[in-house]
């Protein structure tokens, strides 16, 4: 993994202008701690921040060949699971690699295919390629958005970056963040509507698009989308199909070299890639797999069940690691961690976030960075095969808004009104969900209940997922940890987006048939496990702390946020203290310590990045 820019300029001499690219990679340092690099001419300048993975000696970007009298330049961020095949089909058409760099594989892939190489392509990434000849620029970005893309045109220029804090780098981009953009943090927020970059100036290259940047303008397009296509197996040929694509898909992403461990909960998901990652270790004779575990102090002490998390993961954790024989780490945070690092989780994905669920992340990674630098994870099973609780739900099945946002009004209550009557939000998100629902493909004479299933799906799978991919991407690349994410491999996605409502649920079983696709992998009491979210500390004192922190807002007259919200409202919720009522702001876990935890971000992003709200 990396961190890439650029910038495409044919009116300007970029050489003349230099530092100005480097800065914009300088500040995505954190994503390649291990080297970095700058190709400059006059037209077109490309940099690169490298995180050494595969070919040390060989991987060094920006990455130039020569073919058909044309240079043609990549810097390049991700990972590519099927270079190796590509290299030999390459190879017997003639093309010579000078390096074992799955790098130069992508670059030799689009000279001698274009634009339909990408689909060629199974992995995570984001990449740019210059063509000297033509004078064009090829952007793509991977199906589901693993690695992250912003870009921008302003006056003649086109800019690229990871993130957004290198496109805000430049002189060009402004920090102008009108009623939209400030919608989408407040309403929609910590999710985002893709390819919206909340700053005026910024666009975010979506999921499965590609781009040409050429002297006659900027094309967009997408090169891949989800499909409604109908399944032909049965439920034992689903489970043997899903049992043959999650083996092939780990031992692909286990390539690396680097030490490789894999996050685990002790939930089905992560258990699963853990005991798939362990057995090809095992095969490959491998020392023993490398686990990590996250958990709070005190967890035992205040857990409640809340009916998302109806129980603790530390068991479980044992559970499946004395089960497979991992090497296994736990690691405890406490309330210090996370309030001291709630702007650094901040800084990391450029808006405000999911809290303590970041934050935790962040100070997680930094543990895991110590001993390796390429890390499995459990992501997207829920999206694809229906695991969260607004699959089973009555109200939110039959919602008119995204699921995992109900309670809109109550996250609204905390605002101004003179605010909100210039945000608009409701009718903003109404918009947004109406715009989703029109890209979900259907089957011609699909049920009620299955269109509306796939409706969720879809959602799920291309608003909510893309958050939590966003997260896991920042937090841990502010530390130069890659995570890679097996169930997010497009074949599968494929696959399981088009399983009948009935097999997804096996056995009358929310995930039956991702459970009985992992029989024999795991123990029974894994695989019978209900699902539970990535944990949120229920410790008092993380109220108590963020309460203090808001309470400063609250009464600082000269703090960006405090005109923006409804002080009595919020007053109130702090004087209640942790046992008042929960606004569960987003998704499942963000209650009232999250909701100000929250806000504490958003003033700091409004004050750090200089926000221009207009």
């Amino acid at each position: 993994m990396c961190g890439i820019a650029g910038w495409i300029d044919y009116r300007r001499n970029i050489v003349q202008s230099q530092e100005q690219l480097e800065a914009m990679a300088r500040v995505m340092t954190c994503r390649g701690p291990d080297g970095s690099g700058t190709w400059v001419t006059p037209a077109a300048g490309l940099a690169h921040r490298r995180l050494i993975v595969i070919d040390p000696e060989g991987g060094m970007q920006p990455m130039s060949r020569r073919h058909q009298g044309a240079v043609f330049t990549i810097v390049y961020n991700g990972e590519l699971y099927n270079f190796q095949e590509l290299r030999e089909e390459l190879q017997s058409l003639g093309y010579p690699f000078q390096t074992r760099s799955d790098t130069e594989v992508l670059l030799t892939a689009y000279m001698a295919w274009g634009d339909q190489a990408v689909r060629r392509l199974n992995g995570i990434f984001s990449f740019a390629i210059w063509n000297s000849q033509s004078k064009t620029l090829y952007v793509a970005r991977d199906r589901m958005g693993v690695k992250p893309l912003f870009f921008a045109e302003k006056e003649g220029a086109f800019l690229f970056a990871s993130e957004i804090k290198g496109l805000l780098a430049h002189p060009l981009i402004t920090r102008h963040v009108r009623a939209d953009g400030l919608a989408e943090v407040f309403a929609l927020g910590p999710a985002r509507t893709p390819g919206h970059g909340v700053f005026h100036d910024i666009q975010e290259l979506r999921a499965g698009w590609h781009l040409t940047h050429s002297p006659m303008g900027t094309h967009l397009a997408p090169y891949w989308s989800l499909e409604a296509r109908p399944h032909r197996d049965d439920a034992n040929g689903t489970a043997l199909k899903i049992r043959e694509l999650l083996r092939d898909i780990v031992t692909r992403q286990l390539v690396a070299d680097v030490p490789v461990v894999s996050l685990l909960s002790g939930g089905l998901d992560s258990s699963i890639v853990t005991a798939l990652a362990q057995s090809a270790f095992r095969s490959q004779g491998r020392d023993r797999l490398k686990t990590y575990s996250v958990d709070f102090k005190d967890m035992r002490r205040y857990f409640r069940d809340n009916g998302f998390q109806t129980n603790i993961d530390a068991p479980w954790v044992i559970q499946v690691s004395e089960y497979l024989k991992t090497d296994h780490t736990r690691v405890e945070l406490d309330t210090p961690d996370l309030d001291q690092h709630l702007i650094t989780a901040l800084r990391a994905r450029d808006l405000p976030g999911h809290a303590d669920v970041d934050t935790s992340l962040l100070v997680f990674a930094g543990y895991i960075k110590q001993q390796a630098t390429v890390g499995l994870s459990g992501e997207a099973a829920d999206e694809i095969f229906g695991g969260y609780p607004w699959f089973h739900r009555h109200d939110a099945l039959h919602a008119e808004t995204f699921p995992w946002a109900l309670r809109l009004s109550d996250r609204l209550s905390v605002l101004n009104p003179d605010f909100l009557a210039y945000l608009n939000p409701t009718e903003y998100v109404e918009k947004r969900y109406r715009e989703a629902l029109q890209e979900v493909p259907h089957l011609p004479g699909e049920s009620l209940l299955e269109r509306r299933i796939r409706d969720i799906s879809y959602l799920s799978i291309t608003r909510f997922l893309p958050t939590l991919l966003d997260r896991k991407d920042r937090m841990t690349m502010a530390h130069g940890l890659e995570v890679r994410v097996p169930f997010c491999d497009h074949r599968l996605v494929e696959y399981a987006f088009n399983i009948p409502w009935s097999i997804k649920n096996f056995g009358n079983t929310t995930k039956g048939i991702l459970r009985q696709a992992a029989q024999g992998w795991l123990p029974p009491e894994i695989l019978l496990r209900r699902k539970s979210p990535y944990p949120s500390t229920p410790n008092p004192t993380y109220f108590d702390a963020m309460a203090v922190r808001l309470n400063e807002i609250l009464h600082d007259v000269s703090a960006p946020l405090n005109p923006l919200l409804n002080r009595t409202r919020l007053l109130r919720l702090v004087e209640l203290g942790p046992q008042a009522d929960q606004i569960p702001w987003f998704g499942q876990l963000m209650g009232n310590a999250q909701l100000f935890a929250f806000l504490i971000q958003a003033n700091a992003w409004l004050q750090e990045y200089q926000v221009e709200m207009q």
